[in-house]
């Protein structure tokens, strides 16, 4: 009778280092947003559009005050008053809706491809979302308008050389307004992707970006002007212009207090988008 050996008994498996947990920090949800930003082509495409309204439309309009200005033809009443600091930010006005939509973009895009399930599964704590989108987006907006400004202000300032419109970096409130441009066009872009978080839709965000910046203050023009004096100031636009103006007079806001009420329209938006994100499901 043959006697069966016993099997030797497993070696206990050689222990592995545990896994760390996956941790969700400011920092990686910020480069998320960052990665998430720089991989759509509609960012590259509208940034670049953003820079080129600010650059050529300055550009555009020092030339133009420079032709009539050399040509003896009268002014027109936007050109009557100009100088080198509002000629090169004539392009702001459009510079805006590129940047504003841009942000709602980024915002609103991931509702509409159902992507921001995945974004909250990762982040479930939500706000962490919100801020990290705005501020990557206001980041960029802020950079890209700086040096826009910056480019649009030293081309045209050499165009109108000799005129009476010329202004240079040394002249007081040049550096003022021109920091203050790029400012305003980085808190519209953090407007936008409010806008874009509180609404959930690109067309509704879109609309209501535009209707803010451009249509209202329009509309108030037609109020009696006891309301108009009252409400236009603190309108965004209005006030965000505040920001850079070199000139003010008793119907505008000085630039401290343009920068204070834009900012809170800045803050109510992102408010309501966080109230929004915080109680509705994606």
């Amino acid at each position: 009778m043959s006697a069966i050996a016993p099997s030797p008994a497993p070696s206990p498996a050689a222990e592995r280092p545990a896994r760390p947990p996956y941790r969700v920090t400011g920092v990686r949800v910020l480069r998320s947003e960052w990665a998430k930003t720089w991989s759509l082509r509609s960012t590259w495409i509208t940034l670049g559009l953003g820079l080129l309204f600010l650059v050529a439309f300055g550009l555009i309009a020092a030339f133009q005050f420079k032709s009539r200005l050399d040509s003896g033809r009268p002014m027109d009443r936007d050109f009557a008053d100009a100088n080198a600091l509002t000629l090169s930010l004539f392009g702001t006005n459009f510079a805006q809706l590129a940047l504003g939509v841009l942000g709602v973009l980024i915002a609103a895009g991931e509702y509409s491809t159902g992507m921001i399930r995945s974004t909250l599964a990762a982040v479930p704590r939500r706000l962490p979302v919100l801020w990290a989108k705005a501020a990557v987006f206001g980041a960029v907006a802020l950079v890209l308008a700086t040096a826009g400004v910056f480019a649009a202000f030293a081309i045209g300032s050499g165009v109108l050389s000799g005129t009476r419109a010329a202004l240079t970096f040394s002249d007081p409130g040049v550096l003022r307004g021109l920091f203050g441009a790029g400012l305003y066009l980085g808190l519209v872009g953090v407007i936008g992707v409010a806008l874009g978080m509180l609404l959930r839709s690109i067309a509704g965000g879109i609309s209501v970006l535009v209707a803010a910046l451009m249509l209202v203050p329009g509309l108030v023009q037609l109020l009696p002007s006891s309301w108009h004096d009252h409400i236009s100031p603190y309108l965004p636009s209005n006030a965000g212009q505040a920001v850079f103006a070199l000139q003010h007079d008793q119907a505008t806001l000085s630039p401290g207090a343009g920068l204070a009420v834009f900012a809170l329209w800045t803050a109510a938006a992102l408010a309501g988008a966080a109230v929004r994100l915080v109680r509705r499901d994606a």
